[in-house]
């Protein structure tokens, strides 16, 4: 099997399990404390690797852009999931982001795309938008979910051109949950805290969870984009969106409307061109 196949399946694999760590992250009553464990406890899981992996050479200045973008993403993100059900913000926010990431990617860093690949990212981001619009939402919800896509757009590509600069793909993984993990935590953790402290007590064991599966859902996408293109990729990485939809339905008890069957029909035949671009 080739590079690119295995690119996309490890991006297909990463969707599945970011799906997951969302919805940990919205089931928890307070989503900032929640999100300081994920991230405090990815980091101090994949601590260890830093005494192995070599440094990220040539690549600490995406890493340093990398860090203030994911700052301003989980802001914003956990304001969507405080103001909007995951069934209405997760698919805006994560539906703007593939066509914003393949502009960037396209315009600025000159990568390559072909008309089936193109009309592939269209498809899947109309159909993951059109499975969150389905229902009214503020506007407050909405201006929070299309920050936060902006913010999944610039972080993946500028984590697409850092994994690609760094020694390895292990290293910048490495690093960017290193960062990422001890540094955003310690801010959240200080910006609640009490209240961190008190949540903390009941949902570590769900922290500790997500977090683990966060170095997984994220290592699989980086690496993914060491191999790869840009612009299919983080396409693919939004099927998510039908992993989604299936836990904020049977786990959740949110509402499946036709709307979003016809948004998920959409996504599916997406990913399909996706798969099939050269």
């Amino acid at each position: 099997m080739t590079a690119l196949p295995i690119a996309a399946l490890m991006m297909l694999a990463s969707g599945a399990i970011h799906a997951v760590v969302n919805a940990i992250l919205k089931s928890g009553r307070d989503k900032m404390s929640s999100r300081a464990m994920i991230d405090g406890f990815s980091g101090l899981i994949i601590l260890p690797a830093a005494f192995i992996v070599p440094l990220p050479s040539g690549a600490w200045g995406w890493l340093a852009g990398s860090w203030a973008t994911h700052l301003v993403y989980l802001i914003c993100l956990i304001k969507a999931f405080e103001r909007a059900d995951m069934t209405v913000a997760y698919p805006i926010l994560r539906g703007v982001a593939p066509l914003l990431a393949a502009v960037v990617a396209v315009g600025v860093f000159g990568e390559p795309i072909s008309w089936l690949a193109g009309a592939g990212i269209g498809l899947v981001s109309m159909g993951v938008l059109t499975v969150g619009l389905g229902r009214h939402v503020d506007r407050r919800a909405l201006g929070w979910a299309l920050a936060t896509g902006a913010c999944i757009a610039t972080y993946t590509v500028i984590d697409a051109q850092g994994v690609r600069a760094a020694p390895s793909a292990p290293s910048y993984i490495v690093w960017v949950f290193l960062t990422l993990g001890l540094g955003i935590s310690t801010l959240f953790v200080i910006w609640r805290g009490p209240v961190f402290f008190a949540a903390a007590r009941s949902e570590w064991k769900a922290g500790l969870a997500a977090g683990g599966l966060s170095i997984l859902t994220y290592g699989l996408a980086l690496w993914a984009l060491r191999l790869g293109d840009t612009p299919r990729l983080a396409a693919l990485r939004e099927t998510s969106i039908l992993f989604a939809v299936l836990i904020a339905v049977v786990f959740l008890k949110e509402r499946l409307t036709g709307g979003r069957m016809a948004g998920i029909a959409a996504i599916a035949l997406g990913a399909g061109l996706l798969l099939a671009a050269r």
